[in-house]
């Protein structure tokens, strides 16, 4: 059943705060008991994913740094983008994960609990960072794009001056600089549409967090009521061996008396008949 969550399947999938609904990221799944095997393999998943979207966060910082500078192209945007649609698929893959692993391990040990209550921990801090990353790159492209139109606008009216010795090649310019704001500004709404809707996902991951807190508790009072069952068992049982003592010395006891009410009777007859 484990699968390997660092080539997830499927193709890209955008997740705006238009898309669809919290439970199309988390679909319901139930186990009927716990699999130390299937625990393993899906906790070791999510942490190697956990580890990769903080890569892709750190990838995004950098990049952060180029946006808006005349070392940012096309090619930085095509990146940005190609991190946005692998990250977002892997924090898609966890929350799914997520779930699966929480069902597993409600027949699980407190330990196994606390672990997923970490990895929980450490999705939820990741995909903020990763949010946060996400509108700041979302932000400076913007701006990015403001400024190149306000360019394109000095250059355009300095450019009208010369129109009537130079129209051809204004022209061509006004295009191709047209061409390529019409494309960044596909770009740039391309990557905004990446943009996670992080609130459905925190109120999934904070339900998680309460539904093992919840276990939790209910597992340490059935160990307490357990283990006072058992103590009033031991004592039912010491009570039963005392009786079953008692009950043998009272029929020991009857039986000697038997014995010697025979014997003396015993005796008595034989006196009289010798007699």
């Amino acid at each position: 059943m484990s699968r390997n969550l660092n080539n997830p399947p499927g193709g890209h999938r955008d997740y705006g705060a238009t898309s669809s609904s919290a439970n199309a990221i988390m679909p319901d799944v139930s186990f009927s008991g716990f699999s130390p095997t299937e625990f393993m393999s899906l906790s070791e998943d999510i942490g190697q994913n956990i580890s990769s979207v903080n890569s892709s966060c750190r990838q995004l910082e950098k990049i952060l740094k180029v946006i808006g500078t005349r070392r940012e192209q096309q090619a930085t945007r095509n990146k940005v983008h190609n991190i946005h649609a692998e990250a977002n698929t892997r924090i898609e893959t966890i929350s799914r994960d997520l779930q699966r692993l929480t069902a597993v391990v409600r027949r699980g040990d407190k330990q196994q609990k606390l672990q997923l209550e970490k990895l929980t921990n450490d999705f939820r801090n990741v995909v903020e960072k990763y949010s946060s990353v996400q509108k700041r790159i979302t932000a400076a492209m913007r701006q990015s794009l403001e400024q190149l139109g306000q360019q394109q606008d000095e250059q355009a009216e300095a450019e009208r001056a010369e129109f009537m010795q130079q129209q051809a090649q204004i022209t061509a310019g006004l295009q191709f600089e047209q061409d390529l704001l019409v494309d960044r500004d596909r770009q740039l709404r391309q990557i905004e549409a990446d943009v996670l809707d992080v609130n459905a996902i925190m109120r999934r991951v904070y339900d998680l967090v309460q539904t093992q807190g919840e276990q939790v508790d209910t597992i340490e009072t059935s160990v307490e009521n357990a283990a006072t069952d058992v103590e009033l068992g031991r004592e039912e049982l010491a009570k039963a061996s005392q009786y079953r003592r008692s009950y043998r010395r009272k029929i020991l006891i009857l039986l000697a008396i038997a014995v010697i009410i025979g014997l003396i009777v015993t005796g008595i007859i034989v006196a009289k008949l010798t007699s």
